[in-house]
């Protein structure tokens, strides 16, 4: 083992030489970042690309075409639940400035040395199953306007191959060309728009009259799910690409920048996505491109009447599918090296080598399956999410606001009010002025200060130090009872829990709001017991 180690440090001293970033999972300093301007833009860059794509809209798609909902209800349902998503990922994304660590990283402030390697993993699948989902889409898209001489296979091929390319050199050229992908891409939605708009005249010709309205009530909470799932899963990474702003950058400044990076995009080709599929429920060559092509067809169908400049709008909208791939190659490669000290050592562009191996070999596996992938995988990465986002909003509003001196460990100065208050007392008592005990008064203050104001009641110092670290258990024994709320809630084919049983013919998935509800209820008091007891 230690040679092999030895060998890659080898590798990754050459490959350093190249460009590409060989630091992991450590943080990065306040004195190693950029300036707020030159981040603003380039991240504004990777979230209109990343976000403003197929892995989007894909998922719009659905709504009429596999819940069999209305345009107007698919719209309601899938804008909402996306805009909730939206609040979760920005929310997630202020932990990065003020931290300088990865997303999973700062995790380890709940979940503790050895726990947060579960939610590691979670992450990962997550990442990893998106990936899955753009590379059968690129296929499917190269295979529609070729007339399926150009095999699925090869469209998996260069969008996984092309996405790892660009994820292994690091996050400075991760940001770069996530920004020069989003003008092209941008630019090819908006003239399917216009190819696609002479059909929308049948966007309100589908009816589902004849399905039972408890029926419809539970598909549309079930697309609520899926389309909250879209933006709401950017919550396990999305600290990462904000770890080169200045440690003052404003919370709101990147709250408001993520939200709208996600929402506005996502909003752009989520109504483009739904406009197609209902288009497809009324006009049976659409849906017979569909039918042989999925989302690829699809897409064919609304540039076919410009021939070959449409195919190559289809070709250019292949940047989104990459520019979605290189986000995830990128970030689960972190998430590996926090789940193990041996995983920490090997370099990081090794595990984007490994990420892309395993998610290329599930893609080619799976081509022919993309529907049943995305309508019964994707909804599950919204249950854990769900779950974390209100373990870390919980953690923040009360207990690092109002219990903060309760962290003993992390603060080892911070829990001294009734030390201070015995100085005093002993210095009226006596009668005496000792400089030494006003000294360590005003120290004391100061250290207050300082970790209140510059750290943001976090010690992010200390994020690799296991004595100093939570144990985790609150986080981890709340995180495992909101499991109760997925398995009773949540509606998928394999499974329908008896709570969403309740709705409709195939079940409504409530399963992320009640595991959040439960999480939410039994972590307060579990952590103050924890901290109560162990100062962490």
């Amino acid at each position: 083992m230690s040679t092999m180690l030895r060998l890659m440090k080898r590798v990754s001293e050459r490959i350093d030489s190249l460009g590409v970033e060989t630091t992991g999972i450590d943080r990065i300093s306040p004195y190693h970042r950029g300036t707020r301007r030159k981040q603003f833009l380039h991240v504004s860059g990777l979230w209109l690309s990343a976000t403003g794509g197929l892995s989007s809209m894909s998922s719009f798609l659905l709504g009429p075409l596999v819940y069999s909902l209305t345009f107007k209800q698919s719209l309601v349902s899938g804008i909402i639940s996306m805009f909730i998503g939206c609040l979760v990922a920005a929310y997630c994304s202020i932990m990065g400035p003020q931290s300088g660590c990865r997303q999973m990283v700062t995790a380890r402030y709940l979940f503790g040395w050895w726990f947060v390697k579960f939610v590691a993993l979670a992450a990962i699948i997550g990442v990893m199953g998106w990936s899955v989902v753009n590379s059968v889409v690129g296929g499917e898209m190269l295979a529609a306007i070729s007339d399926d001489k150009v095999p699925v296979s090869i469209g998996i091929i260069i969008v996984s191959w092309t996405s790892f390319i660009v994820a292994v050199f690091g996050i400075k050229h991760v940001l770069k060309v996530e920004t020069y992908f989003s003008l092209p891409v941008l630019l090819c939605f908006m003239l399917l728009y216009i190819s696609s708009s002479d059909k929308f005249y049948l966007l309100n010709k589908f009816t589902n009259n004849d399905i039972a309205s408890k029926t419809i009530e539970g598909n549309w909470l079930s697309f609520f799910s899926l389309c909250y799932s879209i933006t709401a899963t950017w919550g396990s990474i999305t600290a990462d690409y904000y770890i080169l702003f200045p440690e003052d950058t404003p919370k709101y400044e990147v709250f408001l920048l993520t939200f709208f990076g996600t929402f506005l995009p996502t909003t752009f080709v989520g109504i483009l996505g739904l406009s197609l599929a209902a288009v497809a429920m009324s006009n049976d060559t659409w849906y017979d491109q569909y039918d042989r092509h999925g989302m690829g067809g699809l897409l064919w169908a609304g540039f076919q009447r410009w021939n070959g400049f449409g195919k190559f709008c289809v070709v250019v909208l292949l940047l989104s599918l990459i520019s979605n791939n290189i986000i995830n190659t990128y970030s689960a490669a972190f998430s590996i090296q926090l789940s193990s000290l041996h995983c920490a050592r090997i370099p990081r562009w090794f595990w984007s080598v490994a990420v892309t191996v395993i998610y290329f070999i599930c893609a080619i596996v799976g081509r022919n399956h993309f529907s049943t992938i995305l309508g019964n995988f994707l909804p599950m990465i919204g249950y854990w999410i769900s779950m974390y986002f209100i373990l870390l909003f919980e953690e923040n509003v009360i207990f690092r606001r109002h219990f903060l001196h309760l962290y003993t460990k992390e603060f080892p100065l911070i829990d001294n009010d009734k030390h201070v208050t015995t100085v005093v007392r002993t210095h009226h008592h006596n009668d005496k002025k000792s400089d030494v005990v006003e000294q360590e008064i005003t120290n004391i203050h100061f250290l207050k200060r300082k970790h209140l104001k510059y750290k943001h009641r976090y010690n992010w110092d200390k994020w690799d130090d296991y004595e100093v670290l939570t144990h985790g258990y609150a986080a981890t024994v709340s995180f495992l009872i909101g499991i109760v709320g997925v398995v009773v809630g949540m509606a998928q084919v394999y499974w329908i829990g008896p709570v969403a049983r309740k709705i409709g013919e195939y079940g409504g998935d409530i399963a992320m709001w009640l595991c959040m509800g439960i999480c939410g209820v039994v972590y307060p008091p579990l952590r103050y017991i924890e901290l109560k007891r162990f100062g962490r």
